[in-house]
């Protein structure tokens, strides 16, 4: 009998150890699974907090991208630059028979840094938010800095409505508003060259109305001072250009997503320089611009990250009516009809990885003889470019760029490359669609 009671307690004592060591070990299992999920969930807390500034996913805007953040005020910085080669001499004159202005002309050959943009976003507090964008610049060996945007938006008016003012890019347009870190090639289509300078930027108002539609539909305009290209001076007492716009998209099952627009900018000319800066031609006169958009994006089950098209088309008409100063003094009128389109394709087959081809053109009257042996003579044929890019993201903070192009808007065709680098720290806003 006592045999059998001490075999009892040793089995029992044997149990009870057994049972010790599996909780101890279902306790250091769940210490470290705990450690792996609190270590999980910081990582994650630090990255959407990143993403809220820097995700390029598209989105449908009814006009500011500024978003509220921990950061008072949200603080970023764009690097970008770029090596650029020409199989010839690089050409300095504008695109013949168009007159450039702004910030328009050739890609520069070499090695250069491009524009650092510094940007400050934060609420002003429940009624208004701000944006202030700087550019860095080398120019001429120089250092320069300039106030590229610097606007304040009302985000609490009632019924759909939305209100800038300040310093901001037109939304005449679809690429206009866009900053250049967001193009899909280094350079703009030549109808932006052309027609707006690259981009129109000016001190002006904006009033928009978003509808209360199941499809998107915004409704605005805008009022300028008149004093970048293509107005001048500042006319009619600091108000100087217009323009009106609609925009139009929506949603095709889950796949597809579209956006269309029209949009309509009136400017008047005092003095406008264009061609060489030592001796330029001076316009007097109105210009105006009707341009016309279409956006399609294709991503399967609406997952962009993995998989995704875009294609994208803008038409332009411009008309200008008024005075040239052409070299020796002379007054000439100038009274022309011109036409400007693109279409480009951008590829994404896998996560990282984009492919893209554009072409874009323009065309217009000849402005006559007196014209002739200036940059406005009628070119003998309608300029014509033709691109190929491929870039490649490490994340949605960084990218890199090849970009090969045919260059045939001047008399002998010209053939370019080059490589882009575009990096951003920071806080970053949600691209627009």
């Amino acid at each position: 009998m006592a045999l059998l009671t001490t075999l009892a307690c040793n089995v029992q004592a044997s149990e009870i150890e057994e049972l010790r060591a599996a909780v101890d070990a279902m306790r250091a299992d769940y210490d470290a699974r705990i450690a792996e999920l609190e270590r999980r969930l910081a990582v994650a807390e630090q990255n959407a907090s990143q993403a809220d500034y820097s995700s390029p996913q598209p989105v449908m805007s009814a006009g500011s991208s500024a978003r509220s953040s921990a950061f008072n005020p949200a603080i970023g910085v764009i690097l970008q630059g770029q090596a650029w080669q020409y199989a010839g001499d690089p050409a300095e004159e504008p695109v013949p028979g168009f007159p450039y202005g702004g910030e328009a002309g050739p890609i520069s050959e070499g090695l250069t840094s491009g524009e650092t943009e510094l940007i400050f976003n934060a609420n002003v507090d429940d009624k208004f938010t701000a944006w202030l964008t700087t550019a860095l610049a080398i120019e001429d060996g120089e250092s320069v800095v300039e106030v590229e945007e610097a606007w304040v938006e009302a985000t609490a008016l009632p019924y759909g409505l939305g209100a800038r003012f300040g310093r901001f890019f037109s939304n005449i347009g679809y690429l206009n508003e866009k900053h250049s870190h967001t193009w899909d090639f280094v350079d703009q289509p030549l109808p932006y060259q052309a027609f707006l300078g690259d981009q129109y930027l000016d001190d002006g108002a904006q009033v928009r109305w978003l509808a209360p539609t199941d499809i998107y539909m915004e409704f605005g305009g805008e009022v300028f001072q008149g004093s970048r290209y293509p107005a001048a001076g500042g006319d009619n007492s600091g108000y100087g250009a217009y323009s009106v716009f609609a925009k139009f998209g929506g949603d095709v099952g889950t796949d597809n997503s579209w956006l269309a627009g029209i949009s309509y900018l009136d400017a008047d000319a005092i003095d406008r320089p264009s061609g060489d800066e030592d001796d330029p031609l001076l316009f007097n006169g109105d210009s105006s611009l009707t341009v016309a958009q279409f956006v399609w994006k294709w991503a399967p089950d609406g997952n962009w990250k993995q998989k995704n098209l875009i294609v994208q088309s803008e038409l332009f008409w411009r008309q200008e009516d008024g005075i040239y100063e052409v070299p020796g003094n002379t007054p000439a009128s100038y009274d022309t009809d011109q036409e400007g389109w693109y279409l480009q394709a951008v590829y994404q087959p896998f996560p990282r990885w984009r492919f893209g081809g554009r072409v874009d053109g323009l065309s217009g009257d000849d402005p006559g003889t007196v014209f002739d042996g200036t940059p406005l003579a009628d070119p003998d044929d309608d300029p014509r470019r033709y691109s190929f890019m491929v870039d490649w993201s490490n994340s949605e903070f960084s990218r890199l760029r090849l970009q090969i192009m045919k260059d045939e808007t001047r008399a002998d065709d010209e053939t370019q490359w080059g490589i882009q680098y575009i990096h951003s720290i920071g806080a970053h806003g949600a691209h627009t669609f």
